[in-house]
């Protein structure tokens, strides 16, 4: 169950961050509440996956997930320019994550 919650933590976080730059620094408030709403679902089901999951390895794999999305959705959706050194930085994030998981030992 532990990763279903670090799953969803993933989702919320990156919905979150993904609204945060239409939010226009909490000006608009449909934004500014899917941040908030995003956030907090992202937080409490991080706390919940962290009762099986291993701290380092939950947050490696939430920050890192979530930090590779939200450079691809801001190349998607927001039209940024994403270089090639940004490209090897999020296969590096992925790898790293990926290589975190595999040797981790302390999984519940």
């Amino acid at each position: 169950m532990g990763y279903v919650y670090l799953a969803i933590a993933i989702l919320g976080e990156i919905f979150a961050t993904s609204l945060l730059k239409s939010s226009e620094g909490f000006t608009k408030w449909l934004p500014s509440a899917g941040v908030i709403l995003g956030y907090g679902t992202a937080f409490y089901c991080l706390s919940l996956a962290l009762k099986t999951l291993p701290l380092g390895l939950s947050y490696a794999i939430w920050s890192g997930v979530g930090t590779a999305f939200t450079a691809i959705l801001g190349f998607l959706v927001w039209r940024e320019k994403l270089s090639v050194a940004g490209v090897i930085g999020i296969i590096l994030i992925i790898a790293g994550v990926a290589l975190l998981n595999l040797t981790n030992k302390g999984h519940a």
